[in-house]
């Protein structure tokens, strides 16, 4: 008997949205404990086509995020939980990944000159305190959003949305959506697993 939500067009969808999906582009939430923040990143990675997020929750709890438009988010964007930061570093530097943090040291660069069509992760620290010590011990490579007024400062969220952005701006001028990274395997393996979630989106 066929499913009544999953329609040959949602079907579609889905397929259509796993295969622009990057899987070499990633973020690192450092302890964020907002959960409107969570919700409105976890909603960018969704729309930028980030796969999966890392989660490094030692100080704060993970935040519990409602069904709403941005939560709901989550069910397309996979959350793989961390303990220690230096298990979490090597794991992504062995799987070929760049990995920088946010902040301002003197050697932070701007987003615009960090090749993100590379393979790479992006740690974004705590609202209030950055990165933990722990975890940038492991990171010295920064990088920034230039800001021309006054305050020199954005919300963690929308600092996402705006590396997001540029990650997505230079891979898509490099050609690198519109077609899976995953052989058909994999392919097939997600799509039956988004099938599941994909009565109600």
């Amino acid at each position: 008997m066929p499913d009544r939500y999953l329609t040959d067009g949602r079907k579609a969808r889905l397929k259509s949205v796993l295969a622009q999906r990057q899987h070499d582009l990633t973020l690192v939430l450092n302890n964020i404990h907002d959960p409107h923040n969570v919700s409105a990143i976890l909603r960018s990675c969704d729309a930028f086509g980030v796969f999966g997020v890392h989660l490094y929750y030692t100080k704060e709890k993970f935040p519990f995020l409602a069904n709403s438009s941005s939560g709901s988010a989550k069910k397309w964007v996979e959350l793989t939980r961390h303990r220690d930061a230096g298990t979490m570093v090597e794991g992504l530097r062995a799987g070929g990944m760049q990995i920088v943090g946010t902040g301002f040291s003197p050697s932070a660069r701007p987003i615009m000159d960090i090749d993100f069509t590379r393979p790479t992760a992006v740690i974004l620290g705590n609202e209030h305190r950055g990165m933990d010590p722990d975890v940038k011990a492991h990171v010295p490579d920064e990088i920034f959003i230039p800001m021309f007024g006054m305050v020199q400062s954005l919300n963690v969220s929308v600092a996402a949305a705006v590396i997001l952005y540029e990650a997505m701006r230079q891979r898509r001028a490099a050609g690198m959506y519109g077609q899976s990274s995953l052989d058909d395997e994999g392919f097939e393996a997600i799509y039956a697993e988004w099938c599941k979630r994909g009565k109600d989106y």
